[in-house]
């Protein structure tokens, strides 16, 4: 079992910058791939970005050049830099993190994008 927490949301003016932790207890040993979502009101919730734990990261077309995910692994938690914000990145921000039990989510922390 690993449980996640978020951290980090807040309001931020277009063009600022925030970074978002994700911190997990538990089995942090079996973590692997660790993934970004996002979910703003009355949308889907998107992918943002993964850390596959191989060395290589991936991101969503809306966000590549303004976010970047890294991970430390002796604190089993993974960040979340993001730069250049714009209105349309306001949502609830979630990690999930794969483990060989399956996948396991946190709870969100709120971005808020606006002047």
């Amino acid at each position: 079992q690993v449980q996640l927490v978020e951290s980090g949301g807040g309001l931020v003016q277009p063009g600022g910058s925030l970074r978002l932790s994700c911190a997990a207890s538990g089995n942090v040993a079996s973590l692997d791939t660790m993934d970004w979502y996002r979910q703003a009101p009355g949308k889907q919730r998107e992918w943002v970005a993964t850390d596959t734990n191989r060395g290589s990261a991936n991101y969503a077309d809306s966000v590549k050049g303004r976010f970047t995910i890294s991970r430390d692994n002796a604190r089993g938690t993974v960040y979340l830099q993001m730069s250049s914000l714009k209105p349309e990145d306001s949502a609830v921000y979630f990690c999930r993190a794969w483990t060989y039990a399956g996948s396991f989510w946190g709870q969100g922390t709120q971005v808020t994008v606006s002047s």
